[in-house]
Parts: C-alpha cells; sequence; structure tokens
C-alpha cells in the first residue's frame, strides 16, 4: 500500500479558493457573449410546441440532466436523453416537434455526433452549447451557446470543472430568460413543486383543512355556561362558537376568555353563552389560501380562526394546529 501523503491545509484552502476564483471568472466570462444566438435559442424553445430533449455524455450529461429538470420545474417541458442509448432505440423519444439542446464541451462527443445527422433529417432544431464554436457539434447545430472557459479549475487543466460550472449556469440562463418570457408566476412554480414547502404555501386552500359539521363546537346564545364547556371539551378546538337559528356567527368563548372570567371570579353559572362571547371573532373564507389564515393567526395572536360564507354564516373552521400538521407553518 502505498504511503498517504502528508496533508497541507495552507495547500488545500489555497486551491478550494483557486477554484471558486476560476470557476467565477469563467461564468463572469460568459456574461458580454451573450448576444443573438442567446436570443434566438429562447425564441426556439418558446415555440416549441413539444420538448426540449436535452443530450449529454460524460460529466455534461450530469449537467445536462439537471439542465432538463430546472427547464421542466419552471414551464418548459423537457427530458434528458442518454446519447448513447439514443442509438439503441432511446431516439425514438425525440419528435418533429421538439428542441434538441446538445451539450459537450469539446463539441467532438462520439455517441453525441453519431445521433446529430439522424436529428437533422428528422427536421428537429438543435441547440449547441459547447466550449468550441469550430467543432462538429457547433457545425451540425443551428444555434451554437458559447460555453468557452480560459481553463479549467483542475491543476492539470483536465478534469471537467470550470466547464461544467459554466454549462450549469447557462443553462439556468436559458431557463430563467424562458420563465421570465412565459410570465411565469410563483403559483406556477407551486405547481411543478406540490410536495415542496412553497407547493404547500399556495396550492394549499382553508376549504382543505378546515374542520366542519359535526366537528365544530357550536352552540346557541342561550346555552347555559355550563353546556357551553362540554361541547367546549368535546370537540377540543379549545372554542365555543355562539350562532344564531341560521349559523350565522354572533361570537366566539375560547380558553383565553376563561382564564380571564376565572381571574375575574365571576359566578359562571348563572351565565348564558351570549354573556361570555366576545363579539367580533376573526374570520376567514373557504377559498382563502392557508397560509392566509396563518398570517391571521399570527397577526392577531390567535389560535383559531372561523371559516364563514358571504352571508357570515359558520361553514368551518381551522386552527394553528391543523395548519402545522399539513406542513403550510
Amino acid at each position: 500500500m502505498s504511503a498517504v501523503p502528508a496533508f497541507d491545509a495552507a495547500l488545500a484552502l489555497r486551491m478550494g479558493r483557486q477554484t471558486l476564483e476560476i470557476e467565477a471568472a469563467g461564468i463572469s466570462a460568459m456574461a458580454p457573449r451573450l448576444g443573438e444566438s442567446f436570443v434566438r435559442a429562447v425564441q426556439t424553445v418558446l415555440a416549441c410546441q413539444g420538448r426540449v430533449a436535452v443530450m449529454g455524455m460524460g460529466k455534461s450529461g450530469h449537467v445536462g440532466r439537471k439542465i432538463a429538470a430546472t427547464l421542466a420545474s419552471t414551464g418548459t417541458p423537457a427530458l434528458f436523453v442518454h446519447p448513447a442509448e439514443a442509438s439503441h432505440g432511446d431516439l425514438g423519444m425525440v419528435t418533429v416537434k421538439d428542441v434538441v439542446l446538445a451539450l459537450s464541451n469539446s463539441g467532438e462527443s462520439d455517441e453525441l455526433n453519431a445521433v446529430l445527422p439522424v436529428l437533422k433529417r428528422l427536421g428537429v432544431s438543435i441547440i449547441a452549447m459547447t466550449g468550441r464554436a469550430e467543432s462538429s457539434l457547433a457545425r451540425h447545430a443551428d444555434i451554437v451557446l458559447d460555453s468557452q472557459v480560459a481553463q479549467e479549475a483542475c491543476p492539470l487543466n483536465l478534469a471537467p470543472t470550470a466547464s461544467t460550472t459554466a454549462q450549469m449556469a447557462l443553462g439556468d440562463a436559458l431557463a430563467v430568460a424562458l420563465l421570465d418570457a412565459r410570465g411565469f408566476k410563483p403559483e406556477d412554480f407551486a405547481r411543478s413543486h406540490p410536495g415542496g414547502a412553497l407547493g404547500r404555501k399556495l396550492l394549499t386552500h382553508v376549504r382543505d383543512l378546515m374542520r366542519s359539521g359535526e366537528a365544530l363546537p357550536t352552540v346557541a346564545p342561550e346555552t347555559p355556561f355550563t353546556d357551553m364547556m362540554r361541547v367546549m371539551s368535546a370537540k377540543g378546538l379549545g372554542a365555543a362558537v355562539v350562532v344564531d337559528a341560521q349559523q350565522r356567527v354572533l361570537g366566539i368563548f375560547t380558553d383565553g376568555d376563561l382564564r380571564r372570567l376565572v381571574e375575574r371570579g365571576s359566578d359562571l353559572r348563572a351565565l348564558t353563552a351570549a354573556d361570555v362571547a366576545s363579539k367580533k371573532p376573526r374570520t376567514v373564507a373557504a377559498e382563502a389560501l392557508a397560509v392566509d389564515a396563518a398570517d391571521l393567526m399570527e397577526s392577531a395572536r390567535i389560535t383559531l380562526v372561523l371559516v364563514t360564507d358571504e352571508a357570515q354564516r359558520l361553514i368551518g373552521a381551522i386552527s394553528i394546529n391543523d395548519l402545522m400538521q399539513a406542513k403550510v407553518i
């Protein structure tokens, strides 16, 4: 077994910083080079009636998968097609309505170049992302995006480092320009991320989480205090809602109201629900976003909001626990 070289902490730190500086410089140098070809690429993808088929081998393939995922999640249907597998049947994934985004820093990937003539015959628009404008890939392409970097961060100038970072950044630039051109909104982003925090916030409505029907702790105005307390205990929401015969909300009585009554030494047995209820409880519409209900609770420092219709009839209630269980907050 060969001996492990002595570790030089200062050298490791210097190499790390140098890598970041080289890669940052490579990205910065691309910005002034963006021009007509980038605009044409955006226009071509916007006009595409199908999907963007992203292709690349090796490290460019890994970057391509990320670019395809970013495009798909920001409003541009996309998929990754492995060039080697494309030669053995997967090229059928690409249709005449699609656009191909092909990545190769050298532009001389054998697997990628093998399928380019077939794509040309199919009539598919090809956007090349390459570091060599005179390469085979660039010659086959309809549009060339220049991802050239002055050097790799690898001290041997061999391992794809700065070049793949440049490809990733250029892919992000394309995705961002496209989402802006499409008028892509947070709500659109949430629809493709339903399991994420943003998706829950922008797609979950009060009606999806509210308690309704028999789960609501409702009492009439004349209900004796002790009976109202039994309803509160049975429903487990820490409150009772006072409603009239048409289910219009007249008030609410909470655990906090009970503590204040006890502190004042009130004769609870002589009271009715109407005597102790707060007259203007906070309400929200069923169509409101659940996150809006959370904001209302936070601003009012309460843990329960009533859900009412246009006539102020009670149709539900939502608590802070409901919001937490749904991971809205």
